[in-house]
């Protein structure tokens, strides 16, 4: 049975993707799924753009029409954030004329995001349930999400984390530090918390990323190391612990983005643990289960608490979180979960 992916590329011919999808499409590519591509010949806003790109779209879709064989499986990546003119309708003459079978692989989940969720991104939704036959999902607490939208439990595949894959082994041991790290977008409005990791005053902050806003300078605990493209950062990481948190204060996750934590797998955890870094986490987040399982970290119900857990945190505890991470680490750099879920899926199609 033939195998594919969609990909989407951008104007300049790179993956248009994060590095979540673009390691997903990796990970198919050594299981032997073809990439179909689909080109976004331009990003400008104008009018005449619009329509240069949907005409694009619509060439590439034709052609995967042409393309994919009968009986087929694709590899779809949920969800799509773009409008593109007859994705759909080929899409279901794929399966409703070449009997073609769909892995849905879920990204995001925009209803349970909330803040970006509109009429668009409900559409994709609906359809994604409509013309999936596998559904890979986050972890336990999203599937049982997709059991709710009416998707039978057998079909659901649990991801458990994503993979972020990097070259070569984690050859260095974190440095035991009482310091925790942010990664990411670093913009006080959007993520609130942010703004307040100064209040943790006994508790060194380390802090990387975009949007950082300078106001910061003036918290003693705080220090703004720089932003990096994703291949370099995790060679920045090199003690302590990095902080899976969201949401418009330090206790708690509350807000709509913290509330997320709930149900997705942020991908900043896999970034830490694959660079080799434990792990502190939201105690209501869904994957703070993983992160007990695994022995990678510390669960708290908010920030506050890190004063009282480092004082009593010794170099031995904290080497024992790193060696479960660094066992941890090897798994998330070379795609394990990745390859373990498509393959689990290809098993329910009877491949």
């Amino acid at each position: 049975m033939k195998k594919y992916q969609i990909v989407e590329i951008s104007e300049n011919h790179n993956h248009a993707g994060t590095k979540a999808t673009q390691d997903i499409t990796e990970i198919a590519d050594q299981l032997g799924y073809e990439r179909v591509m689909i080109h976004m010949n331009t990003t400008k806003k104008t009018k005449l753009a619009k329509v240069q790109r949907q005409i694009g779209y619509r060439k590439d879709w034709a052609e995967c029409l042409k393309k994919v064989e009968e009986n087929a499986v694709i590899l779809l990546q949920h969800p799509f954030h773009y409008p593109q003119l007859t994705r759909e309708k080929i899409l279901m003459e794929l399966k409703e004329k070449k009997h073609v079978k769909f892995v849905s692989l879920i990204h995001d989940v925009e209803e349970l995001r909330a803040f970006r969720y509109n009429d668009y991104y409900k559409g994709e939704f609906d359809f994604m349930l409509r013309i999936a036959d596998v559904w890979i999902v986050h972890n336990a607490v999203m599937k049982q999400f997709f059991i709710e939208c009416g998707v039978p439990e057998e079909k659901i595949v649990t991801l458990g984390i994503f993979d972020y894959l990097q070259s070569g082994s984690v050859d260095r041991k974190p440095q035991f530090e009482r310091s925790i790290t942010v990664a990411g977008n670093l913009d006080t409005e959007k993520c609130g918390y942010v703004g307040q990791l100064g209040q943790l005053s006994s508790v060194q902050v380390k802090l990387f990323g975009m949007n950082y806003d300078k106001k910061m300078d003036q918290c003693e605990n705080v220090r703004y190391y720089g932003s990096f493209p994703t291949d370099e950062i995790p060679g920045k990481l090199t003690g302590g612990f990095g902080l899976v948190w969201d949401g418009a204060g330090i206790d708690g996750c509350i807000g709509q983005s913290g509330q997320y934590l709930r149900y997705n797998n942020p991908h900043k955890l896999s970034l830490y643990l694959s660079s080799g870094l434990p792990v502190i986490i939201w105690k209501e987040a869904a994957e703070a289960t993983f992160v007990k399982a695994q022995g990678v970290g510390i669960c708290v119900d908010s920030l506050k608490e890190l004063s009282t857990i480092f004082e009593m945190l010794d170099e031995n505890a904290y080497n024992g979180y790193a060696e479960a991470t660094r066992v941890l680490s090897e798994k998330l750099r070379t795609g394990q979960f990745g390859r373990k879920a498509i393959r689990t899926a290809e098993d329910i199609l009877g491949l």
